[in-house]
């Protein structure tokens, strides 16, 4: 088994062609693929998959990629790769200010992909503390959705580990239990924080 076996990409992309070579493409490499026509499909895929790593186009039919991004960032920490045909310098280096870990022009050439992916995918590898919050007795598994309270397994929804993730991530204060609203009532209930 390859190290690319357990590694999912998500393929948020309108073009079944472009899907259909990134599927053979990666599969051929041993990644687990996963698509999306859409970019609210894809963000849904992303939210319940938890892919290892996205491939993003700009130009999808129900929103501007770039859009999607946004969103996407506001809790996805893995790498985000933009496969786009726009080659501008204003959309490069928006979507790259906007999140993005890479950028790749189509027509594109598969190796210099997969060798983009592999980069991308290395750099968090490398880093797996990036992958893990700890407050306290309170520690936060990103990558494998598992919260510990005192070292025990806490059971949360998915909406729950998202809203506390993106609590942890971005007001560690609340996450820890420091003046919370009413909202975050019950993860508190949960977590004991």
């Amino acid at each position: 088994m390859t190290m690319n076996e357990k590694e999912s990409i998500l393929v948020i992309d309108d073009e079944l062609q472009i899907r259909r070579l990134l599927e053979i493409t990666l599969s051929a490499s041993g990644y687990k693929v996963l698509q999306s026509s859409t970019g609210k499909e894809g963000l849904v895929e992303a939210a319940t998959l938890h892919p290892s790593l996205v491939i993003l186009d700009l130009g999808l039919p129900d929103a501007e990629g770039v859009e999607i991004l946004k969103k996407l960032r506001e809790w996805y920490s893995k790498p985000v790769i933009v496969l786009s045909v726009r080659d501008s310098e204003k959309d490069i280096v928006s979507a790259l200010d906007n999140g993005a870990n890479d950028y790749l022009t189509k027509p594109f050439r598969s190796g210099e992909l997969l060798a983009r992916i592999r980069a991308a995918l290395r750099s968090v590898n490398e880093n797996p503390d990036s992958n893990f919050l700890v407050f306290d007795t309170l520690s936060i598994d990103l990558q494998n959705h598992v919260v510990r309270k005192n070292n025990e397994i806490v059971k949360l929804t998915s909406t729950e580990f998202l809203l506390l993730s993106l609590l942890a991530r971005n007001d560690p204060a609340t996450a820890r239990g420091a003046e919370a609203g009413p909202s975050t009532a019950r993860l508190r209930s949960k977590t004991g924080c």
